[in-house]
């Protein structure tokens, strides 16, 4: 696979450590099943994401508070504790990062699912943010992973050969949706195994 010119990141989760268990952590709520309870009832991942594809953090608050006003305190501490959950880069993966970008032989750009004013948040902490050829952020697209619309854009704007370019994200279902569009793509886990599969493509 040596005829990769292009990278494309997901940032939390690979570059990035974003967790919201750093503020639900085991002693915030009463119970660990209130907790897990708050994240699959609650607070979801889907509810999350459609703020991370434009919809209002405010609206989205005050509508959950409404439906939910038991957990008021909990919903509310979401985006107002959100820099909590930032737990700074993932060091190994930048490294990694880092050593591609040197090679001289790569395109780098970043997809993410990530809300258009958190994101600015970001890029203010992190230097290496700054190190991508190009970036699409879901917030400003009003789109998102897994939507395949969202990838195109990516590969549009900057004129990527999706036959030459690779994708590192650490959700599965992001994974399938790159591949269905050609895209050969790495399932990350951890930045050991991230370093030994870029070496067996013979990219690192």
């Amino acid at each position: 696979m040596t005829d990769v010119n292009t990278i494309i990141w997901d940032l939390g989760g690979v570059l990035i450590d974003w967790n919201p268990r750093y503020v639900f952590h085991e002693t915030y709520f009463e119970s660990e099943d209130k907790r897990e309870y708050f994240f699959a009832r609650i607070c979801t991942n889907d509810w999350n994401e459609e703020q991370d594809a434009g919809r209002s953090i405010v609206e989205a608050t005050q509508e959950l508070v409404k439906q939910f006003p038991e957990w008021e305190t909990a919903i509310r501490d979401y985006y107002g504790r959100w820099t909590e959950m930032l737990k700074g880069p993932i060091v190994e993966t930048v490294d990694i990062f880092r050593q591609l970008r040197e090679s001289g032989n790569y395109k780098m750009y970043a997809l993410t699912n990530w809300q258009a004013n958190l994101f600015d948040i970001a890029l203010v902490r992190y230097d290496f943010l700054h190190w991508f050829d190009g970036r699409v952020v879901s917030g400003e697209e009003k789109t998102r992973k897994p939507f395949p619309d969202f990838y195109q854009r990516l590969l549009d704007r900057y004129g990527v050969d999706p036959s030459k370019a690779l994708f590192i994200d650490d959700n599965l279902r992001n994974v399938k949706a790159a591949e269905e569009l050609g895209i050969s793509s790495i399932h990350f886990k951890n930045s050991v195994l991230l370093k030994q599969d870029l070496s067996a493509r013979n990219l690192l």
